[in-house]
């Protein structure tokens, strides 16, 4: 655990790969267009020449009629150059509409395969979007468990006299001075009362019960000093309604992983600036029709590259049972989606990371 302890976690952006595949797409749907001008052009020409031969051969069949006998057999020869030039007036048709129909097919499966490879790239950076939070995540839970085992927590826990409480805000002043990630650490008893704080914070919480949260119920459940509770986003009203990620782990004697359980820590994630340095580093071409989504279980949105939607939206995904996909929406917009994996003991909370690309 301790070699991730130490860590400070840091904004890291991903690059969307250049577009070749677009370019080659585009590339391929010009040549095939010329080569469609080209046929009609052409085709067109055909017929020209052909109009040409049969005016020809209506000519020498007058001529022929004005010739009498005498002109029987070069009446016979019009006649076969007046069939020659209507079918190749056929031939020439049957050309173009082939033509146009296999040059239309292949147009609409570069089309199909360059969407295919658009939305496979955006599957990768919505995972690769999902992944970096992950690996934040993970130095969190490896935080809470490690400062509820230092002295100044566990002697506060144990005894909450004015000393031990002081020492132990002291103790969490350097630790959040030293970790910016963090908006607050508060120790906590057995029945949900806030006991320490660092005494800086312009919002005081000591004294404060938070027994009613979900994260402090489960953390009065966790077996030992090694697993800990990874809360929802949410406003924390006690910290000014900022968004925050709570993660606890209990406090224990002797600061010993198989202790007797004498308090809880809970640490508060500041999520907004973490997830939004995480969003808006995805980069995907058309920023203005494209959002990068942060997206919890119940598809609800804790983090968005536009701001927009931030724990109030929920957004409508056809999973179809699968971890990854894409999918293009009644509005004809792209949804590339990814399941979090989670990362090494941090197994994630059924997250997603979300691209949506504007039709």
């Amino acid at each position: 655990m301790s070699a991730a302890l130490g860590l400070k976690a840091k904004p890291i952006t991903t690059t969307e790969p250049a577009d070749d595949d677009s370019d080659i797409s585009a590339l391929i749907n010009r040549l095939t267009a010329e080569v469609n001008q080209i046929a009609v052009d052409k085709t067109k020409a055909i017929q020209q020449i052909t109009n040409q031969m049969k005016m020809l051969a209506l000519n020498a069949l007058i001529e022929s009629s004005r010739a009498g006998a005498q002109g029987a057999g070069f009446a016979v020869v019009a006649q076969e150059v007046r069939g020659v030039g209507q079918q190749v007036e056929t031939i020439a048709r049957e050309l173009e509409t082939q033509l146009t129909k296999r040059t239309g097919e292949l147009v609409a499966s570069i089309d199909r395969m360059s969407q295919r490879s658009r939305g496979e790239r955006m599957i990768d950076l919505s995972l690769n979007a999902i992944e970096l939070i992950d690996r934040n995540l993970y130095e969190r839970t490896c935080d809470v468990r490690w400062w509820a085992t230092d002295s100044a927590v566990v002697d506060c826990a144990a005894s909450p006299a004015a000393a031990a409480v002081n020492h132990a805000s002291q103790r969490l002043g350097v630790i959040l001075g030293a970790y910016t990630v963090y908006l607050d650490l508060w120790p906590c008893d057995l029945d949900g009362n806030v006991i320490g704080q660092w005494p800086r914070r312009p919002l005081r919480v000591v004294g404060q019960n938070v027994a009613h949260t979900k994260w402090f119920r489960e953390a009065q459940s966790l077996r030992s000093g090694d697993d800990y509770v990874a809360g929802d986003v949410e406003n924390q009203p006690l910290l000014g309604n900022a968004q925050v990620a709570t993660y606890c782990a209990s406090v224990r004697s002797g600061g010993q992983a198989n202790g007797v359980p004498i308090g809880v820590l809970a640490i508060h994630f500041d999520w907004e600036a973490q997830a939004r340095a995480i969003v808006q580093g995805v980069r995907v071409g058309d920023s203005d029709k494209t959002r990068v989504l942060l997206v919890d279980s119940s598809l609800r949105v804790i983090a968005a590259s536009d701001g927009q939607g931030i724990l109030s939206e929920r957004i409508s995904i056809a999973l179809n049972g699968q971890r990854s996909g894409f999918h293009h929406d009644r509005t004809g917009a792209l949804v590339a989606f990814h399941a979090t994996p989670g990362y090494e003991t941090y197994r994630g909370l059924g997250w997603y990371g979300v691209i949506i690309c504007g039709a």
